[in-house]
């Protein structure tokens, strides 16, 4: 059984660790963070530095449980692998503020972060295990309170929310392991502590995947729950007609590089207008909403084009690939876009 354990484990570090040099190469470097969305550039620089952080963080560590598992400790023991302890949390705080926060401004009272790193280094080992567990659990209170705070947009979310329960449950989880530090062996310890980041990754992942736009959709909801109104002085009536005009009539959504802002500037006003006005006339985000409109319009072609392949009905109505397409009409209509055809066609008398 214990060995059946360990090769699970082996298994999750050996995911985890090839899932943060993907989402390196890939999540990190998309378009979302070229496109400010009213935000400034240093902002983005610095949340993807975090993201980095972050995930090369883990992936060490998940290094340094590994050979612990192959029998070598020296990287588990070292200095360097407490202060990693004390870098994933804070770089977490500054990732995930970029996505749930409606301003994101810096200033110098947030290097108060960098104090437990400065700090814990020098504690007992005994003392800084424990610790690091106890403020990286913080960090995560501090999201759920965020999250939490995004309920009257609850609507907008439905397994997303659930991802994100599991990913705080995993936290919760690594709080009660560093507890009980003091009273498990260093093989449970590690071994335990390895595969709970191997489930994180294995949720993370499994989130990106279903959502790819949880991370625009979360930050619409936060500027929609937190912001102040910014229509006051807009005719949200006509506003709200021009946005469907665009997009029922001349079809913007079939374009795939449409995004907030470019769509903002063909309604003359801001992102931040254009956002709550999608929040408060639709209930949706953008993404959702440009989402239904792509699917609505594949449905009806699945049905009067049966000689269109599905994969160029999903590329003409705007999706960028396979995946995208099949993903989000399964979300929105509960099956897959074949199935869909089949139950549709007329049967001949």
């Amino acid at each position: 059984m214990q060995t059946i354990a360990q090769n699970i484990t082996l298994l999750l570090i050996g995911f985890s660790i090839f899932s943060a040099l993907l989402l390196c190469a890939t999540h990190l470097n998309c378009s979302e963070y070229a496109q400010s969305n009213g935000k400034k550039q240093s902002d983005k620089f610095i949340s993807r530095i975090a993201g980095l952080l972050l995930l090369v963080g883990l992936a060490l560590l998940q290094i340094a449980h590994f050979q612990f598992l192959q029998g070598n400790s020296g990287f588990i023991n070292s200095a360097f692998y407490v202060a990693l302890l004390f870098t994933v949390a804070p770089a977490f705080y500054f990732f995930s503020r970029d996505v749930l926060k409606v301003e994101n401004t810096y200033h110098p009272a947030l290097l108060l972060h960098a104090i437990p790193l400065a700090i814990g280094i020098f504690l007992p080992r005994n003392f800084a295990l424990p610790l690091a567990f106890f403020i990286g659990t913080g960090y995560v209170f501090w999201l759920a309170m965020i999250v939490y705070g995004l309920r009257t947009q609850r609507k907008r979310f439905r397994l997303e929310l659930v991802a994100l329960a599991a990913m705080f449950m995993v936290a919760l989880m690594v709080l009660l392991l560093g507890v009980v530090l003091p009273l498990v062996s260093d093989n449970f310890f590690y071994t335990t502590y390895a595969s709970l980041i191997g489930l994180t990754f294995l949720v993370a992942t499994f989130t990106v995947i279903r959502f790819p736009n949880i991370t625009s959709d979360v930050n619409e909801a936060a500027q929609a729950a937190y912001a102040i109104s910014t229509l006051k002085n807009e005719d949200t009536n006509a506003l709200e007609l021009k946005l469907k005009q665009l997009m029922e009539v001349e079809k913007l959504y079939s374009q795939e590089t449409l995004s907030l802002s470019s769509l903002a500037e063909q309604m003359e006003i801001n992102t931040h207008q254009l956002s709550e006005l999608i929040n408060t006339r639709f209930g949706k985000s953008f993404s959702q909403l440009v989402r239904e409109y792509r699917i609505q319009e594949a449905q009806r072609m699945l049905i009067e084009e049966p000689k269109s392949s599905v994969l160029s009905i999903g590329l003409s109505t705007g999706f960028t690939s396979q995946s995208n397409f099949y993903s989000a009409f399964r979300e929105i209509t509960g099956m897959p876009p074949g199935n869909y055809r089949k139950q549709k066609q007329v049967l001949p008398k």
